[in-house]
């Protein structure tokens, strides 16, 4: 029998993140003034990540909403990834298609 192919990280959502958080100048600002200008520290979020300072070290990291959904679901498939990898290196008897839909009551 042969063996699956594997999934390709390619041009996908990896990549973007990669890119999305290797290729951003982070803009720095203090928990202080980022209280003071709340407003303007969420704006600036939804083009460019915010990090937040408190008494000098990193705090937090503020982005918008479209860029954390993009690094979840990049997450999310890396994990799907390592997992689809691990089966694969799983030594033993493949489980035929028909017994797992069995097994699982689709059939």
């Amino acid at each position: 029998m042969a063996k699956p192919k594997r999934r390709s990280l390619g041009g996908d959502i990896c990549t973007k993140l990669a890119k999305m958080l290797y290729n951003t100048i982070m803009v720095k600002i203090s928990v202080s003034k980022a209280r003071e200008k709340l407003s303007e520290v969420v704006e600036m979020s939804q083009t460019e990540p915010v990090e937040l300072e408190h008494y000098g070290r990193r705090a937090a990291v503020m982005v918008s909403p479209v860029q954390y959904d993009e690094m979840l679901e990049a997450l999310e498939e890396s994990q799907d990834v390592a997992a689809f990898d691990a089966a694969l290196s799983e030594v033993g008897d493949n489980i035929p298609w028909e017994q797992v839909k069995s097994d699982l009551g689709w059939s």
